[in-house]
Order: C-alpha cells, then sequence, then structure tokens
C-alpha cells in the first residue's frame, strides 16, 4: 500500500464533487440547521397523527415525542436533526424544559452520560431557539 490517500476522503469528495455538478449549491451545504427547513407541526395536527385521534386509548403525541427523544439518545445522539425536530415537537405538543431534560437523563442509563450530554446540548440549543423567538415577539 503506497497510497498514502484515505479511501474514505477519496470517497467524500467525490461525493462533493457529484453533489457540486448536480447543484452549485450543494458545495457549501451544511447539515446543521436542516430541520429548519421543515416547519413545526402545530399540537393539533401532531396530536391528529399521532395521538390519541385514532386510539382514544392509547399514548398522547407528546408521551411519543418524548419516548421517541429517549430511544434517539440511547442510540449515541448521532441523530442530530431527529433530536432538534424531536424537542422542537415536543415542545409543541406540550413538554415542557424539564419535561425534556428528564427524559434526556433518564436515557443516560442505557445510552451513557457522552450520549445524554450531547442530547441535552442540542435541546438547549433548541429550547434557546424558542425562548430567543418569543422574545421577539
Amino acid at each position: 500500500m503506497t497510497d498514502p490517500k484515505n479511501p474514505f476522503d477519496a470517497m467524500m469528495r467525490a461525493g462533493q464533487e457529484w453533489a457540486k455538478s448536480m447543484n452549485p449549491a450543494l458545495e457549501s451545504f451544511m447539515p446543521k440547521g436542516f430541520e429548519g427547513m421543515w416547519p413545526t407541526l402545530s399540537a393539533d395536527m401532531m396530536e391528529a397523527t399521532m395521538g390519541k385521534t385514532f386510539n382514544p386509548e392509547g399514548l398522547d403525541a407528546k408521551t411519543r415525542l418524548l419516548l421517541t427523544l429517549t430511544g434517539l439518545t440511547i442510540m449515541g445522539a448521532q441523530a442530530e436533526t431527529q433530536i432538534r425536530l424531536t424537542v422542537r415537537h415536543a415542545r409543541e405538543a406540550g413538554a415542557t424544559k424539564q419535561e425534556v431534560a428528564e427524559t434526556i437523563a433518564q436515557a443516560a442509563m442505557f445510552g451513557g452520560v457522552p450520549a445524554m450530554t450531547k442530547a441535552m446540548t442540542l435541546a438547549n440549543e433548541v429550547m434557546e431557539e424558542d425562548s430567543n423567538k418569543d422574545s421577539d415577539v
């Protein structure tokens, strides 16, 4: 092996060149903030689609979103966009900042402290953005 190039780097460069040829704007695309492309669903919409509307005896949307947040945290908090979206939607569905924090902290028992720390950082960023939006109104 006389080629000192990293095959992963070569693959990434090839992918970036392909994306650039398809759409020049993709050259500077950054995944952070990607979740901003999707609007936050209203609490009523979330309750209708994933809450008690079709299953009155089942879980409400807020609980389902908090359970989703638990799973995302346990996975190692690798899915940053999904965590951000889930926190944003859980807050809209009625979850308090305390409930979000407790959900992430509980997941540390299964996913570890590093996963909890990463998820908590992401959640705090989302909740801080929400607080800033509220103060702008």
